[in-house]
């Protein structure tokens, strides 16, 4: 049965805005999700008829897709928005979704490959590519069949980068946009990839009317890598050594834009004042102890976040400045991400172990030096915000950190940002932000020095000019940018 085009705007992503859980008599319960896109979509209203195209998930989400069939989902699961989620067999959702999505697009755009030992690209990994083809054309396939004429689509993330061209292909009429949340390799490092992958990415992104990125900084690297690879031409601002605005291959223009998601400000202010937050705050206080500092981190056991060496660095601040012993307490969220890839598995087992050697060197009977929290709460992460005397935010690479932007929006009394120099935040919170080389430890620790002591003056005025660069494109603004751009 053909599916009827209703839809003037498209929304693409892996993840929707809800997710389901089977219960063993067949019953569905939804669980709405949060973020960035969520926030965005619903600025535009519900009289708009726009439609999210998902994957599903989990094995509740393909039940609920097969019930729904070429329709959309139930609105009063979905929070009143049309969504359509895509039932794509489980193993060729594993291997592009696990197989490249996570284990090469993302570790090349956060160069995070060891090397000497990887990545090798062999059958296995050519096996996984088709299905990266495969479960990009099935998105393709249902924005296609969604899209009004001349709509417009917007196709998020490095999981659905082939998206764009196959989707040109089949309605040439649409106007398609692809975002990229993550940073973006330099050509040097993003020729790894087998030539023909490293060329099918660009040329699926380059489909599109534009390619957005959430800093300058990634925009270009995107374009660099196409003149490297592709021999395409780069557009500059007023020609010569300008900024890119525009690449050009095979008679098309892609324009470049760049889009700083900020921190939704009204819903972090009011949400960290609610009863379980403020529940959370005092049992973090106790553990903390009276009259002591904390150094608060919030992250995911990602590989890029650079949590080990963000330990290491808090151990060595321990060991060459003393007087901090028993006055400060490092509260780390390492909320463990991945973990049925075996290398996120033994990350967050090393998090651990580190966190232990610590407290086990330094700690007293009144005083553990590290509080390391392993389960997902965001009532605790808020709670964390607001109490923080210093946050550490180190990641390796990042194409944004919206860590680094939400803790001065809540902070109570002022925190001090310890920021790496890699993280796309950097571009608009440097300048009140004690920056750090991610990969040095000894400049991580001396950074945790001059945090823990600096002024509460300083450290409040450094918050407010913090917050305000955090907000100044909160989801909404900056979905509808995009749209606007379109």
């Amino acid at each position: 049965m053909a599916v009827p085009r209703t839809a003037p705007i498209l929304v693409a992503s892996n993840r929707g805005p809800v997710s389901y859980t089977l219960g063993e008599d067949g019953s569905l319960t939804a669980r709405r999700g949060g973020g960035g896109l969520v926030s965005g979509l619903s600025a535009i209203g519900p009289d708009a008829s726009a439609v999210w195209v998902c994957a599903a998930l989990g094995e509740g989400d393909r039940e609920a897709a097969r019930r729904a069939g070429a329709s959309h989902l139930n609105p009063g699961d979905t929070g009143g928005q049309q969504v359509r989620m895509l039932d794509i067999a489980p193993d060729v959702f594993a291997a592009a979704y696990n197989g490249i999505a996570n284990s090469v697009l993302w570790f090349v755009h956060h160069l995070l490959y060891q090397t000497p030992v990887e990545p090798i690209f062999d059958a296995e990994f050519a096996e996984q590519w088709a299905a990266y083809e495969s479960y990009n054309a099935a998105f393709a396939d249902a924005l296609a069949q969604e899209a009004v004429d001349d709509a417009v689509v917007l196709v998020q993330d490095y999981h659905l980068a082939l998206v764009p061209a196959m989707l040109r292909e089949r309605r040439p009429d649409l106007r398609i946009g692809h975002f990229t949340h993550t940073p973006w390799a330099p050509p040097d490092y993003y020729r790894m990839l087998p030539d023909e992958v490293a060329a099918g990415v660009l040329r699926g992104i380059l489909g599109g009317d534009r390619a957005a990125f959430l800093t300058e900084r990634w925009a270009t690297a995107f374009a660099d890598c196409c003149a490297a690879v592709l021999g395409a031409e780069i557009v500059r601002e007023g020609g010569g050594d300008g900024v890119a605005t525009a690449v050009r291959f095979e008679g098309r223009e892609t324009r470049l834009g760049v889009h700083g998601l900020g921190a939704d400000a009204d819903f972090l202010r009011e949400r960290s004042r609610q009863a379980d937050v403020d529940e959370r705050l005092s049992s973090l206080r106790a553990q903390i102890g009276p009259g002591r500092k904390s150094i608060v981190r919030v992250d995911r056991t990602e590989l890029s976040k650079n949590i080990v060496r963000g330990l290491l660095a808090y151990r060595r601040l321990l060991e060459t400045r003393p007087e901090w012993r028993e006055r400060v307490v490092h509260v780390a969220f390492a909320y463990p991400s991945r973990q049925d890839l075996a290398v996120y598995r033994d990350y967050t087992e090393r998090v651990r172990r580190i966190a232990d050697e610590i407290n086990d060197e330094y700690g007293t009977a009144g005083w553990t030096p590290v509080a390391l929290h392993v389960k997902d709460d965001f009532a605790r992460s808020l709670a964390a915000y607001r109490l923080a005397d210093v946050a550490l935010v180190n990641p390796i690479r990042d194409g944004m950190n919206l860590v680094a932007k939400e803790v001065p929006v809540v902070s109570e009394r002022g925190c001090a940002l310890v920021l790496s120099r890699e993280a796309g935040a950097y571009a608009e919170l440097g300048e009140d932000a004690l920056v750090v080389n991610p990969y040095d430890v000894e400049d991580t620790a001396r950074a945790l020095h001059e945090a823990l002591r600096m002024s509460d003056g300083e450290r409040a005025d450094r918050t407010k000019r913090l917050a305000a660069a955090a907000t100044a494109l909160p989801p909404q603004a900056w979905f509808l940018a995009q749209l606007r751009a379109l």
